[in-house]
């Protein structure tokens, strides 16, 4: 089980786990090694700083890039509770139409007779941000702002120049060279482009205003929508910050390709994957591994035993949502986050349910229980389905892994010597 539960994350492209593997375990160092590889071309002293170069700025980016976003979305959801808002409230609910089946109306009329400690806190915070809803809505916007500006500054605004201050101070050491600078001098005398940085601080600049509809939009993206955003920062930052021009044209090949092979490519290739799965063995795979590795849903299907919505209308899944609750398939949506429970068993009235989603969720469910049926031995035809799920999710990060840690950089020092008429990083050329 603890098996599929990896698997599992590193399958999901819509969190960060894949792009941890791919960041931290393959892709960082390879870069460094094709790096030092293509500028020992020029010379071994050049190399050695292209290699600290790489080094410094790869494991720092990333543990920006990964961490940042959701380390400062906790600390500004701690500074909103000291307001006295609840950030587990989903701004959409006040953003549908009054007839809809979601809205903070609805919700706060639905279960204020359930008179269970936590359905009715849970109440109070719906009730609280209704009275307040423009103050809450400013807090989501000034959280969003924090959790991809903040990250985006250092990553591409700061590190950078940092990174290069090192590397004349090491060239300076290594040549001789005696100057005077003091330490804050030499490791933040910033070149040309330092003015670059300095347009991009904030100081004191009227925070931009928004819509509900906006704040609703930007409230609901999820962490790996902000690291893409983050990440079109960073290449402005990138490309902002470099030594000279060569180096900015290298530098925008490298961000852009990396962007589209981060949050665009592994999409499409899962989907290929499970095309090609379906097409060879005749197996609907796009269930999640952890369904397809537990028992009991196995035997629930052998039994005929499976409850699902009626249809795939907002009004049929709601309603098993809130009375089916320790339904299977309530149980994999709760798990997998497609819907919120309370500890009372209690759908949780401040979020909000994607029914798009759960209809595609719960024709996924009947396609493979309807596969599963059809085949001599169910276990037989599960366990296989697990088996290649499996395989399409690591052949997916070694495809993708394959494209950014060989594939791009390759292709970045070729591009590099288009442009230059060097394999050497255009920033260290002497």
């Amino acid at each position: 089980m603890a098996i599929a539960n990896i698997i599992s994350a590193i399958g999901n492209n819509s969190s960060i786990y894949p792009l941890l593997v791919r960041d931290c375990c393959i892709e960082v160092p390879s870069k460094i090694l094709i790096a030092r590889k293509e500028n020992l071309k020029e010379s071994k002293e050049i190399a050695n700083d292209a290699t600290r170069e790489r080094f410094i700025d790869e494991y720092a980016t990333s543990a920006i890039w990964l961490g940042g976003i959701p380390l400062t979305e906790k600390i500004a959801d701690k500074f909103i509770s000291k307001k006295g808002f609840s950030p587990e409230i989903n701004i959409k609910l006040f953003n549908t139409e009054k007839t809809a089946l979601q809205n903070v109306e609805v919700n706060i009329e639905k279960f204020k007779n359930i008179k269970l400690q936590d359905v009715q806190d849970a109440l109070a915070d719906l009730i609280k941000v209704k009275e307040n809803k423009a103050i809450y809505e400013g807090l989501l916007t000034k959280k969003f702002i924090a959790a991809t500006a903040i990250p985006t500054l250092i990553m591409g605004f700061v590190l950078p120049p940092l990174n290069f201050a090192l590397t004349r101070k090491i060239r300076e050491k290594r040549a001789g060279e005696k100057k005077d600078n003091t330490v804050v001098n030499s490791t933040m005398s910033f070149t040309s482009n330092s003015k670059t940085f300095d347009e991009f601080k904030i100081r004191g600049q009227k925070q931009p205003s928004f819509t509900g509809s906006i704040t609703s939009a930007i409230a609901n993206l999820r962490t790996v929508d902000k690291m893409a955003i983050s990440d079109g920062g960073l290449t402005v930052g990138r490309v902002s910050t470099s030594r000279n021009k060569e180096e900015g044209y290298v530098n925008a090949f490298r961000m852009i390709g990396s962007m589209i092979l981060n949050f665009v490519t592994p999409v499409y290739i899962a989907k290929g994957l499970d095309k090609l799965a379906n097409k060879l063995f005749n197996i609907n795979v796009n269930l999640d591994p952890i369904i397809l590795d537990n028992k009991e849903f196995i035997n629930a299907i052998k039994e005929g035993k499976i409850e699902l919505p009626k249809s795939t209308s907002e009004k049929d899944i709601l309603e098993f949502l809130d009375t089916k609750q320790d339904s299977l398939f309530a149980k994999f949506a709760k798990k997998l986050g497609k819907v919120s429970y309370l500890k009372s068993g209690y759908r949780d009235p401040r979020k909000f349910v994607d029914i798009k989603d759960m209809a595609k969720f719960k024709k996924e469910f009947e396609n493979f229980i309807e596969g599963a049926k059809n085949s001599k031995n169910i276990e037989h035809f599960a366990r296989k389905a697990k088996y290649v799920k499996g395989l399409n999710i690591l052949a997916n990060v070694g495809i993708s892994s394959f494209l950014l840690a060989g594939l791009l950089p390759k292709a970045q020092y070729e591009f590099n010597k288009l442009v230059t008429g060097s394999y050497t990083d255009p920033g260290l050329r002497k």
